[in-house]
């Protein structure tokens, strides 16, 4: 048995001059949740249609659930479940109505997959509302029953591709609850996302993806300390004061400890400014030191401050940092 759920090493797909997917390497472990992040048109799903054996790859090594995805597709198909962007549910049908229908079409019969549905009814928290037609679902209980559609054949690796676009928060923590008790199962999820706080959530790991290859791969923590260190965020009362404001901050983020005990002017801080919402954040090495120095800075300088916070780089900024197009350099980065 493959140690890997999913195994790509060196997977190219072009379209005509275009590279959809150059060269890119993904190892997903078993029993794990596996975030895959990347702007619009870096190969996520593309990526997710190779390993589902809905599109062929032209180059490199494909292996999922210990088969490979061109010479044993029929065997990959029996270990997989996808759960695509666009729901695929008969709306005029109840719930379980659904999920009969899905089991009938993988050969389970007519006991075993009224069997199968009832206990994914009951699974999804949706075991009461199984004869309500689909279309007065709300949306996170259609996705809910999507998921569960999903799971028909108790598939050992799962893919969701943006499974809970278009949902309210409340829609997306019922999905984020589903799928954690999924991986509890053993069940191994690759989760492709436009939502950064999901795969933060839900993610062990994180491959962030740009120009059809992998540029960066850790947990969230990792992929965050990427982009430097903790931060300070400042809102200034008067936006007249954001100018010094930003200079005694760049000051305080500088030494850590204040121009008195040695500062390093040789240093270069970017202090970021938001002048609509009055915001200034700066990275800082270290947080409490450079936090004391911009508390008496700002107070003896008499600039009045509406919130003062120390907090980690987003996932939000990661991403940003790494898939950065305009940066003219190679984004190879090794977590």
């Amino acid at each position: 048995m493959d140690k890997d759920a999913i195994l790509v090493e060196g997977a190219r797909k072009r379209y005509g001059e275009k590279d959809a997917l150059a060269g890119l390497d993904l190892a997903v472990g078993r029993g794990t949740v596996h975030g895959l992040l990347g702007p619009n048109g870096a190969g996520k799903t593309t990526t997710v249609r190779i390993l589902a054996t809905l599109l062929r790859h032209d180059e490199g090594l494909v292996r999922v659930a210990g088969h490979d995805v061109r010479t044993e597709a029929r065997e990959v198909r029996r270990r997989i479940g996808l759960l695509g962007q666009h729901a695929a549910l008969d709306e005029e049908l109840g719930g379980r109505q659904n999920l009969e229908m899905f089991g009938r079409l993988h050969h389970l019969g007519a006991r075993g997959a009224g069997v199968r549905a009832d206990e994914l009814l009951e699974r999804f928290g949706l075991a009461d509302t199984g004869r309500k037609p689909v279309g007065q679902y709300s949306g996170g209980m259609r996705r809910r029953l999507d998921l569960a559609a999903s799971l028909i054949t108790e598939p050992e690796v799962l893919f969701l591709d943006e499974p809970t676009t278009g949902l309210d928060p409340r829609g997306r923590g019922e999905v984020w609850d589903s799928v954690r008790s999924l991986v509890d199962g053993g069940t191994t999820v690759l989760l492709t996302t436009q939502y950064l706080e999901e795969a933060d959530q839900l993610a062990d790991r994180i491959s962030v993806v740009d120009r059809g290859r992998v540029v960066a791969d850790g947990t969230a923590d990792e992929l965050k300390a990427r982009v430097g260190a903790d931060r300070i965020d400042v809102v200034v009362r008067d936006a007249a004061r954001l100018g010094e404001a930003a200079g005694l901050l760049r000051a305080a983020a500088r030494t850590g400890v204040g121009a008195g005990a040695g500062a390093r002017a040789d240093v270069e801080v970017d202090v970021d400014v938001d002048a609509d919402r009055r915001l200034l954040s700066a990275p800082v090495a270290d947080r409490m030191a450079s936090l004391t120095e911009t508390v008496r800075a700002l107070g003896e300088a008499g600039i009045e401050a509406e919130d003062i916070a120390l907090r980690r780089p987003t996932l939000d900024e990661a991403f940003l940092r790494l898939t950065d197009r305009d940066a003219g350099r190679e984004k190879e980065v090794a977590v």
